[in-house]
């Protein structure tokens, strides 16, 4: 099946492609259009209508505050951590335009399988990442220490909810490249009684 034809739904699924967001540049989404593609987002599966997940918006007036307190995070979590490694983690912060932080926020005691609600969350940030393209940007999901830290995820919530991703925005520098994709014997079959 060709996803040729531009104007089509599927053309828009077929062409989105992964930023590494070191590489987004400006223009990004502004604050509207965050918004905007937040409540795309939200129409996920969502067993039970729990809403099982938050986001949070870093505006760029405050990335510079989030990259100092990822360091200290850092160093609080890994005490023997190189400058290098407290520079990245000041980096990692202020990459790309825009930048929305994905909590996972499950309720444990709901008859909701947890695991159906980290997986609504996770469908939330790919739902954000086609928002975010469908707007003419590109976007990455980063994970890494950040998301496991639960100093990290203190600065914007707290447990039982986990960072599902940093999702970053922006415009590509270059051409984002294709990856190899596409259906192989390890992930597609056809059930058989």
């Amino acid at each position: 099946m060709a996803f040729n034809d531009r104007s089509s739904p599927l053309a828009l699924l077929a062409t989105r492609r992964s930023g590494k967001p070191r590489e987004l540049v400006e223009p990004g989404p502004d604050l509207l259009q965050l918004r905007a593609m937040t409540a795309l987002a939200a129409r996920t599966p969502d067993h039970g209508k729990l809403a099982p997940w938050r986001f949070v918006i870093v505006p760029q007036e405050a990335r510079a505050a989030l990259a100092e307190r990822m360091a200290e995070a850092l160093a609080a979590d890994k005490p023997e951590a190189s400058d290098r490694e407290l520079a990245a983690a000041r980096e990692f912060a202020e990459q790309a335009p825009a930048l929305v932080v994905v909590l996972s926020a499950p309720d444990p005691e709901h008859k909701i399988p947890l695991w159906e609600q980290e997986l609504s969350a996770g469908a939330a940030c790919m739902n954000l990442l086609h928002a975010g393209h469908a707007l003419g940007f590109a976007g990455g999901w980063l994970t890494g220490w950040e998301a496991y830290s639960e100093r990290v995820r203190d600065l914007f919530g707290a447990a039982p909810e986990r960072i599902a991703g940093f999702l970053f925005f922006g415009t590509p520098a270059r051409p984002l490249q294709e990856r190899p994709r596409g259906i192989t014997e390890r992930t597609f079959s056809v059930w058989e009684p």
